[in-house]
C-alpha cells in the first residue's frame, strides 16, 4: 500500500469528529425503516410482486413524510437514517488500475460482510428526442442481469443531490415498458412519454464487484464500477467505487470515504452515469448545480440552519467540481469559487456563537483551493468576455489576434492548475472532510459548553442581529460614496459581498416577502455594478502579469485600456444610482417592514 501524505486539517477534523481513529465497535445492523417502491440500490432485489398502484401509494407517503424537519427545543442526536424509497449516495473516482488495491483496502477487508457479489450489469437508458425526462430530472433504465430486466426510474430530490428517488419494476426485456414507468411520471410529463417514442439515447457495460461495509456510524454498500458508457461512436471509461448508506447516520459515507482517501487518489462526484451518458451522447460539456434557494422554516433551531447552510454549499462544491475540470463551460470554475466563497461566509457566520477552533482550518483549506482557481476565471472573463467584445467594436485596431493567442496559452495554463488542484489528495480530503463534519454537526463539539444552548435558540433571532450588523458595515463603508477612491469601492463591494452570502442564507427564514424581494434583488444589482467596476482592475492585473512577453498588441492593449476607461464613465453613474437606491431599501428585519 502507498504510503499516504502529510494529513490535511481537513482530514485530521474529520478523523476526531468522526472517531475514525478508534477501534472498531460491535453495532446492530439497522434497515431504514418501512421499505418503499422496490429496492434501495442496483443490486438488490425488486419487488416484482408489488404493483405500481401500491409502489405508487408508497411512494406518495414517503414524499409526504419528507417534505419537513422536525425541529425541537434541543438539540437532537443525529439519527440520520435513509429515507424509505431513496438513495443516499456519493462516488469516489479512481484510477482504473487502482481498482483492485482499493478493494483490497484494510477498510474493506476489516468491515465487510464477506467477500461480496459480483455482477455484469448491462443497461439501456431511454428519453424522448426532445429529452423531456432528462429537462425534467429524470431517468429511466433498463438493466440486464443475466436473464432478468429491471427498469428503474430514477428522480433526483430539488433540495439535496445526494439523495435519489428510485423505483423499479422486473419487464420481459431490454425494450422499456412506459406504462408501468407511469405512476412515477409527474402527471404533466405522461402525455409527452405516450405521444413521443422512446429512444435508445446511451448504453452502458459494467462489471461490479458489490460488497457491504459496516462502520460504527452506519451500514455502505459499496459497488466497485469498471466499465463503459458508449453512445453512437463516442464511449467514456467509467471507474469509480459508489457509497450508498443502507442504516444509520448519513457521516458514514464520508467516514469511508475519507479512509478510502488515505489509501490511494480519490474524487468524490455526484455526478451519475445517467448524467455522464447524456453529457456524452449531446458531446456537451458536464451539466452545472447552482445552489437552489434555501427553505427555512421561521421555527427552526440554530443548530439546525447551520446543517442546511453547510449542506447547500457542500453540494455546490460538489455540483461544480465536474464542470470546473472539463473547462469548456467557463460556469465551472466561475461556480466552484462562487460556492467557496458561500462556504467561507457560512463558517465566518458560525463564529458568532462562540470560538469554533475547526473552523480555521475548514477556511484555509477552501481559500487554498478558491486560489487554484482565480488565475482560470480571470483569462476566462478576459478571452470569452472583454477581448472578443472590444476586438469586435475597433476592427481596425491590429494586434487582437496576437493578443488571443496569448490569452489561449495563458487560460490553457491556468486550467492544467485547477486540473492538478482538483487532482490532490488535499482537495480530496477537505471536500469529504467537509461532508462528513456536517452530517456529524462537528461544531457541536467545538462550542464552550456554556455557547450550546445558543444552537437550540430560533435561528430567526440570530438571523436578525447578523444580517443587521452585516448591513451596517456596507453602509458604513459606503459613506461619502461620491468621492471614494477605487481603493474603498473594492473593500465597499468585498462588505457587500459578504452581506450578500449572508442574507442569501438567513433571508428565508423571513419567508416571500416582498421586503425580501426588493431588499435581495437591490442588494445583487449593488453587488453587479461594483463587479463591473472590479473588472478593469482584473484586466490591468492580467496585462501587468504579461509584462514584456507581449510586444505585439501594444495598440490593441492600448484600445482596451482605452474602452474599459470610457465605459467606466456610464458605469460610475449606474453606481451611484444603485447605491442610492440601495441606502433606501428597508431591511426585511426591522421593524416596520412590508410583509
Amino acid at each position: 500500500m502507498p504510503e499516504a501524505d502529510t494529513p490535511t486539517p481537513a482530514r485530521e477534523i474529520a478523523r476526531v469528529v468522526h472517531g475514525l481513529d478508534r477501534p472498531p465497535v460491535t453495532q446492530h445492523s439497522k434497515k431504514p425503516e418501512g421499505s418503499v417502491a422496490s429496492r434501495q440500490h442496483g443490486v438488490g432485489e425488486p419487488r416484482s410482486q408489488d404493483s405500481p398502484k401500491t409502489l405508487l401509494h408508497e411512494a406518495q407517503l414517503h414524499e409526504a413524510q419528507h417534505q419537513g424537519d422536525d425541529v425541537t427545543s434541543e438539540i437532537p442526536a443525529q439519527k440520520a437514517a435513509t429515507p424509505s424509497g431513496s438513495e443516499i449516495e456519493l462516488k469516489l473516482l479512481v484510477d482504473a488500475d487502482r481498482m483492485a488495491d482499493f478493494n483490497a483496502a484494510p477498510i474493506i477487508a476489516t468491515n465487510a460482510r464477506n467477500k461480496g457479489t459480483r455482477k455484469h450489469l448491462k443497461s439501456v437508458y431511454y428519453d424522448t428526442p426532445e429529452r423531456t425526462l432528462r429537462r425534467n430530472g429524470l431517468s429511466l433504465r433498463v438493466r440486464q442481469n443475466g436473464a432478468r430486466f429491471v427498469q428503474t426510474v430514477k428522480a433526483e430530490f430539488t433540495d439535496d443531490p445526494l439523495r435519489r428517488g428510485e423505483w423499479e419494476a422486473n419487464v420481459p426485456s431490454i425494450a422499456p415498458d412506459v406504462e408501468l414507468a407511469m405512476p412515477f411520471i409527474p402527471p404533466k410529463l405522461r402525455s409527452d412519454l405516450r405521444r413521443h417514442r422512446l429512444e435508445a439515447v446511451f448504453t452502458a457495460d459494467i462489471h461490479r464487484h458489490a460488497r457491504i461495509v459496516e462502520l460504527p456510524s452506519g451500514t455502505i454498500e459499496v459497488a466497485f464500477d469498471q466499465g463503459l458508457l458508449k453512445s453512437g461512436d463516442q464511449s467514456m471509461p467509467v471507474s469509480e467505487i459508489e457509497l450508498e448508506l443502507k442504516g444509520g447516520s448519513a457521516s458514514a459515507i464520508y467516514d469511508l470515504a475519507l479512509r478510502l482517501a488515505d489509501h490511494g487518489s480519490v474524487r468524490p462526484s455526484i455526478r451519475s452515469k445517467s448524467a455522464r451518458g447524456f453529457d456524452l451522447a449531446a458531446e456537451a460539456s458536464p451539466a452545472l448545480r447552482k445552489p437552489r434557494k434555501l427553505r427555512l422554516d421561521p421555527s427552526i433551531s440554530l443548530d439546525e440552519a447551520f446543517a442546511k447552510i453547510l449542506r447547500s454549499c457542500l453540494h455546490h462544491i460538489l455540483g461544480s467540481l465536474s464542470a470546473a475540470e472539463d473547462g469548456r463551460d467557463p460556469e465551472g470554475v466561475h461556480q466552484l469559487r462562487v460556492s467557496l466563497r458561500r462556504l467561507r461566509a457560512a463558517l465566518d457566520l458560525m463564529r458568532s456563537v462562540g470560538s469554533l477552533s475547526n473552523l480555521d482550518s475548514l477556511r484555509s483549506e477552501a481559500r487554498w483551493l478558491a486560489q487554484s482557481l482565480s488565475a482560470a476565471r480571470d483569462w476566462d472573463m478576459f478571452q470569452r468576455g472583454t477581448l472578443p467584445t472590444i476586438a469586435q467594436a475597433c476592427p481596425s485596431v491590429a494586434g487582437f489576434d496576437a493578443l488571443e493567442q496569448v490569452a489561449g496559452k495563458r487560460r490553457s495554463a491556468a486550467y492544467q492548475k485547477v486540473r492538478l488542484a482538483l487532482a490532490d489528495r488535499r482537495c480530496s480530503c477537505f471536500v469529504i472532510g467537509l461532508g462528513g463534519w456536517i452530517e456529524a454537526r462537528g461544531w457541536r463539539s467545538d462550542v464552550a459548553p456554556e455557547d450550546l444552548g445558543r444552537l437550540a435558540e430560533p435561528a430567526i433571532n440570530f438571523a436578525g442581529r447578523i444580517l443587521s450588523d452585516q448591513h451596517a458595515r456596507v453602509l458604513k463603508r459606503g459613506r461619502r460614496f461620491k468621492s471614494l477612491p477605487a481603493e474603498q469601492l473594492h473593500r465597499l463591494r468585498l462588505a457587500a459581498k459578504r452581506l450578500r452570502y449572508v442574507a442569501d442564507f438567513l433571508l428565508p427564514l423571513y419567508g416571500d416577502r416582498k421586503s425580501v424581494r426588493r431588499f435581495s434583488r437591490g442588494l445583487a444589482d449593488l453587488q453587479e455594478e461594483l463587479g463591473s467596476y472590479n473588472d478593469m482592475a482584473i484586466t490591468d492585473a492580467l496585462f501587468a502579469e504579461l509584462g514584456g512577453e507581449f510586444s505585439q498588441g501594444g495598440t490593441a492593449t492600448a484600445a482596451i485600456a482605452g474602452w474599459q476607461a470610457h465605459a467606466s464613465i456610464g458605469v460610475e453613474a449606474r453606481l451611484r444610482n444603485t447605491w442610492r437606491d440601495f441606502r433606501k431599501t428597508k431591511a426585511p428585519w426591522s421593524r416596520g417592514a412590508e410583509e
